[in-house]
């Protein structure tokens, strides 16, 4: 077996240097991570902490070099360390990091985002995904005068208290919490149903339509691995809400401008009332935005009654990765990737069925997933079947032949521009030695 596809069976994927560290972070941080599935717990073993990047590769602390198909978990398009981006940053830092005041950098920023988002007449910018879909639920809910949200099962809008909630006990009815700490009577203002499900959408609507202030998506999920919309349901979404008076707010903070430049709106030629962005705007700094319809965004303060504020919003610094970023995203740039992912889609639906596993494997431009049951995956139900021991063995192997996978079944993975066809090949002949040396 050639040495960059051998496959290691243990559950110590770290070296001595990373598990030094991850002891020591277990002292200080809760569970020794920072956000729960760099834990590896999902899948078993020690997290490789990572040293430096550079184009379409990581280095852990160890020196282990590996193929990289987390990229900050979907900002890094360009690649990691883009000379272009690490010298705006640069620049952006040596004139001040922060000033709490207006920027010129925030206006082209924001002219920029416009520019690629027909949908978006104003913006806001802010710190993070969780910040722009809160912000935005809560401009739909001071624009409408209602307070009830929509959303649906296996999307993840961020950690608001009133979006980590789970289905309640039947159709329609309000949702439960799905973290401790979350009261009941802030999950009740949430309202779950299942992805991809037009009719409960539908009926939903029938019963509580009056008290809907909005409906949020991920119009293509990666928080559940990468789970397109059936055809028409994103419309069914924008159609009803416009009928009832509601708000539709797409969730882009994966998908914008990594399905498309435009993210998924554009791709499927779709206008939500509201659009949330993050990850690659920023270029792999803390930067994400809200935006929608002048009438919504003239409710935000100082404008309006809905207030909304952030020390950090429009950081110079981050501004500066986010636009070096967006200035170099093109046609051929989103062809190259398209490219990629096909061939590595090929790739693991070849490897699967000549192992004879049954395995389906999933595709939106250059997001991807390989779960591990029986395909299609349309909903949570469809995904949570899926056998996530078998996910965990296949990812150990991955890591341990040098390719660094998201460390659960149920998240996209991500390519970017730096990736070659030599990468995919070799993740390709990876993933192939070890679903043939899975016994189980």
């Amino acid at each position: 077996m050639d040495a960059c596809v051998q496959v290691i069976h243990s559950s110590a994927m770290s070296g001595p240097k990373s598990k030094e560290l991850f002891a020591r972070a277990q002292k200080s941080i809760p569970g020794g991570v920072n956000s729960p599935v760099r834990a590896f717990r999902a899948v078993g073993g020690d997290p490789p902490f990572i040293a430096r990047a550079k184009g379409a590769h990581l280095w852990d602390e160890d020196e282990t070099k590996y193929i990289d198909f987390v990229g900050s978990w979907g900002p890094m398009i360009l690649g990691h360390a883009h000379p272009d981006v690490v010298r705006d940053i640069a620049f952006a830092a040596e004139h001040g990091t922060s000033f709490g005041a207006p920027t010129a950098l925030e206006v082209r920023f924001a002219e920029k985002v416009r520019s690629i988002y027909p949908s978006i007449e104003m913006m806001r910018a802010v710190s993070s995904g969780t910040e722009a879909t809160m912000a935005a639920l809560r401009a739909a809910r001071g624009f409408t005068g209602r307070d009830v949200v929509v959303k649906f099962e296996g999307c993840y809008h961020g950690h608001a208290d009133f979006l980590l909630v789970k289905a309640g006990s039947g159709l329609a009815t309000f949702g439960v919490p799905d973290s401790a700490g979350v009261p009941a009577p802030t999950a009740n203002s949430t309202l779950t149903l299942p992805y991809n499900d037009e009719k409960a959408l539908r009926e939903a609507f029938d019963k509580r339509g009056e008290e809907i202030a909005a409906v949020i998506v991920e119009p293509v999920v990666g928080n559940m691995g990468c789970v397109p919309p059936e055809p028409g349901f994103l419309e069914a979404i924008v159609d009803v809400c416009k009928v009832h008076g509601a708000v539709s707010v797409f969730d882009e903070v994966m998908t914008g401008c990594r399905v498309a430049l435009g993210g998924m709106q554009a791709r499927a030629n779709i206008t939500p009332d509201m659009t949330c962005l993050g990850k690659i705007i920023g270029g792999g700094m803390p930067l994400a935005a809200y935006g929608g319809k002048r009438a919504i965004m003239e409710k935000i303060a100082p404008l309006g009654p809905v207030y909304q504020a952030g020390t950090l919003s429009g950081n110079p610094v981050a501004v500066s990765a986010g636009l070096a970023t967006l200035e170099r995203l093109n046609d051929a740039l989103y062809a190259h990737v398209e490219a990629l992912g096909a061939r590595l889609e090929a790739g693991f639906v070849k490897s699967a069925k000549e192992a004879n596993v049954t395995a389906c494997v999933q595709r939106v431009g250059s997001m991807i997933t390989m779960f591990f049951g029986k395909g299609p995956v349309k909903s949570w139900d469809d995904a949570k079947a899926c056998d996530t021991e078998r996910f965990g063995r296949w990812h150990r192997a991955l890591i341990s032949s040098g390719v660094y996978w998201p460390a659960s079944q149920f998240e996209a993975a991500f390519i970017s521009n730096a990736h070659t066809e030599a990468d995919i090949d070799q993740t390709i002949a990876a993933c192939a030695a070890a679903l043939k040396a899975d016994k189980a």
